[in-house]
């Protein structure tokens, strides 16, 4: 039997007066952290929650996140995390799905209002905090029984070919996959300082910031929303050693760390992660060459909890790789056909172990589309593997350019954009066109004081791929879309 809120009552009681949370000059130590949520597992049995019974949690990253995260976990009920963007339609939609008794979410009419459409309770919560809810509670001291295969958390996917889908995140897949991440690969202790900007609704911010700093008496510092300057100001203040983030904030530090007036101190950081997409070598190149700090990239998604693979930091580190499967896990790459990919060869990522979700709730269809009976789940992304066992994430399925014919990959094509010295961001996608079935488009953001014209873009990369690949179509715009933790969303381009 299992639960992983017994992570935070053990460090709270081996470390009560260690910080938990810091948020600019508001401090939660753990003993104060794990009382919260002890009373709020109370507040949630008194509303009638019981085990197995899903919460929604649509809050930015704020102290009253983990009370309420972990004070539902305790009580053995079922966490559903939400982006607090969401607007009146998509909550009714995650409300009516997981059929959610209680939402916490900031103030507001639309989530109000889909709650009454629902059926569920809204819980509003400010930046105060839930300590009005709880003042007059005594805390629930035991903590519930689970199995390791009981449902903790369901993770809405985000979408992109329907409707999201809930993978449900168990148990024994968040506990094993926080703890390969902290002992294996942030190495962390009480005396760590980890970075908080990921979005804590998502699984990346969730496992390896919170649920990896919790079980291991690190300190969480957070911003509620990532701003690049003030996580340059937080990182120095706070002399943060674990940084965790997504391509996109590597590049917004860079452009933040140019403009400031003055060279900020990032000499604290002992480890930079970073997940969610690849990023691109020359945005790494230049960070580690400004900041003297080394970052491991690795992979995974929603459904595997998240990570599936890393570079090691105390093994060889590949730039561009997203390392080796990590304990407990295994990959292959697998043709469209099911037969295995030859080496050096393009097949799908699949991946196998404790990691891996039970299952999309209430969607058996699709998840025996997404799980093999061998139990390998099927990622969408395409990759390579090379001699050492490496993997390299070529693109996902869905974003790969047929042109004329012969498969373009949108990464290939960015990596060299990157490499143009007046490009600060862009994102390569396919159009459709009448006779070569689709046409490569590029979406450009220049570096600030550069210029470039649409010719000069397609002429670089001309000049570096096979001709059937430079982009024809170049736009500049002044942003790429991008979704809560900064992962840029070519669907809305291509749209």
């Amino acid at each position: 039997m299992t639960n992983i809120a017994n992570n935070l009552a053990r460090t709270a009681s081996e470390h009560p007066d260690q910080a938990a949370i810091i948020l600019d000059a508001h401090r939660v130590s753990y003993a104060e952290m794990e009382g919260a949520a002890a009373k709020m597992t109370t507040w949630m049995r008194d509303q009638g929650v019981t085990a197995g019974d899903r919460v929604a949690l649509m809050l930015p990253n704020l102290p009253a996140f983990p009370v309420i995260y972990y004070g539902a976990l305790r009580l053995g009920a079922i966490v559903v995390p939400m982006n607090p963007l969401f607007k009146r339609r998509e909550i009714e939609f995650y409300l009516q799905d997981s059929q959610a008794k209680l939402i916490f979410a900031m103030p507001g009419d639309e989530v109000t209002a889909a709650a009454k459409a629902t059926g569920a309770t809204h819980v509003p919560v400010g930046l105060e905090g839930v300590g009005h809810l709880l003042a007059e509670l005594e805390p629930t001291s035991e903590i519930a029984e689970r199995a390791g295969s009981d449902t903790a958390v369901i993770l809405y996917t985000s979408g992109t070919t329907g409707r999201p889908k809930g993978a449900e995140l168990s148990h024994n897949n968040l506990e094993t996959n926080q703890e390969k991440t902290a002992k294996n690969l942030l190495h962390l202790g009480p005396e760590d300082m980890v970075m908080g900007c990921l979005p804590l609704f998502h699984v990346f911010g969730m496992t390896c910031g919170m649920n990896a700093a919790f079980a291991n008496g690190s300190t969480l510092t957070m911003i509620p929303r990532f701003d690049p300057a003030k996580a340059l100001e937080v990182i120095e203040r706070d002399k943060v050693t674990v940084f965790e983030g997504v391509p996109t904030m590597y590049g917004a530090l860079l452009a933040a760390a140019a403009a400031a007036e003055t060279e900020p101190d990032l000499s604290s950081l002992r480890t930079s992660v970073c997940g969610g997409s690849s990023l691109p070598v020359e945005v790494l190149r230049k960070f580690e060459e400004r900041f003297g700090c080394v970052i491991l990239e690795g992979y995974g998604l929603s459904e595997t909890s998240p990570v599936a693979s890393f570079n090691h930091p105390d093994e060889v580190r590949k730039p561009g790789s997203v390392g080796v499967p990590i304990e407990g896990v295994e990959m292959k790459l697998s043709q469209l056909d099911g037969s295995d990919t030859p080496e050096g060869e393009i097949g799908e990522i699949c991946i196998r172990g404790e990691n891996i979700m039970t299952g999309y709730w209430g969607r058996e269809d699709a998840t025996a589309d997404a799980i093999d009976p061998e139990g390998w789940f099927h990622s969408g992304d395409l990759g390579t593997k090379d001699e050492d066992g490496y993997y390299y994430v070529v693109d996902r399925i869905k974003d790969m350019i047929v042109r004329g014919g012969l498969n373009v990959y949108p990464r290939e094509i960015e990596e060299v954009l990157y490499e143009h010295p007046a490009v600060a961001e862009v994102a390569v996608v396919g159009r459709p066109h009448p006779e070569l079935g689709e046409e490569i488009a590029a979406y450009v953001v220049l570096a600030p004081d550069q210029k470039a014209t649409g010719e000069e873009i397609s002429a670089y990369v001309k000049d570096r791929v096979a001709p059937y690949k430079y982009p024809r179509d170049v736009h500049f715009i002044d942003a790429l879309p991008k979704g809560a933790t900064g992962k840029i969303l070519k669907r809305e381009l291509k749209d």
